[in-house]
């Protein structure tokens, strides 16, 4: 894989037309990608909006680009401004208009500024960020279709995460990217208030069950996991079931390539 970094984020390009546009002087280590057909392009997540992510993907394509939002948490939102065609799951589209329940501006300002290891820009004040706020030109449920010109992109909803997170397939590559539902290194999060972690098992189990996945890409950490994962996942699916783990309070729990935490 090939890798570029500008002053502010690393384009690694996956194949001839898939690229993660990733924002590794930011503790979260945050990845979007940019999924390309033959007359569009999807723009899966959009950072965290320290940076505008626009002018990487302007230098990318010229193909028109519509937003996939995976889940409104505001590392994944950042830029979702800066473009006209923005989709997200029903269940998350208030979230999107009105703002992310029970998480303080105070906390995600906090958050957002952090641990950062790069220049920022000039334009970036976290005193005065906010998170992306507006209606989405559409909702996505559980089955849809994206068609961007002979590839085709299937939404599964994966709540647990957040309530309307989802996982997005490539049905042409057989990539699938999972957002925060599975990454490594670090740990998976349901234990937030606005978290769920029978859902989360339960999201873990539906994509473990997936056939023909040649790639995993996760929305923070490492770029391209093996499919072999998924039968990890299932091991800790009924591990976590087994031993009743699957509840608030019951910490960190590793796996052989993924932790979570409830």
């Amino acid at each position: 894989m090939g890798r570029n970094t500008d002053s502010w984020f690393t384009v690694t390009q996956i194949d001839e037309d898939t690229f993660a546009i990733s924002e590794y002087g930011h503790w979260e280590k945050v990845h979007s990608f940019l999924v390309m057909g033959d007359e569009k392009a999807a723009l899966i997540d959009t950072g965290l909006g320290i940076d505008n992510i626009k002018r990487i993907t302007d230098q990318l394509t010229t193909l028109p680009i519509i937003v996939i939002t995976t889940h409104v948490h505001w590392d994944h939102i950042g830029s979702h401004g800066e473009f006209e065609t923005i989709y997200v799951h029903k269940e998350e589209e208030d979230w999107l208009i009105n703002g992310i329940k029970k998480l303080p501006i105070e906390q995600i300002r906090k958050d957002v500024s952090r641990d950062i290891t790069k220049p920022t820009p000039e334009t970036f004040d976290p005193k005065t960020y906010q998170p992306f706020k507006g209606k989405p030109t559409g909702v996505l449920e559980d089955g849809d279709e994206i068609e961007l010109g002979n590839r085709t992109l299937t939404i599964h909803h994966t709540p647990g995460h957040s309530p309307g997170h989802i996982a997005i397939y490539d049905q042409r590559k057989g990539y699938l990217f999972t957002g925060d539902l599975l990454y490594d290194e670090t740990p998976i999060y349901a234990f937030f208030p606005t978290t769920n972690p029978v859902d989360l098992v339960d999201s873990l189990e539906k994509i473990a069950k997936f056939t023909n996945v040649t790639k995993i890409y996760g929305g923070h950490n490492t770029i391209g996991l093996d499919p072999t994962l998924l039968n990890e996942v299932k091991r800790a699916v009924d591990e976590l079931r087994n031993q009743e783990l699957v509840k608030f309070g019951t910490g960190i729990h590793r796996f052989g390539g993924f932790s979570v935490q409830f």
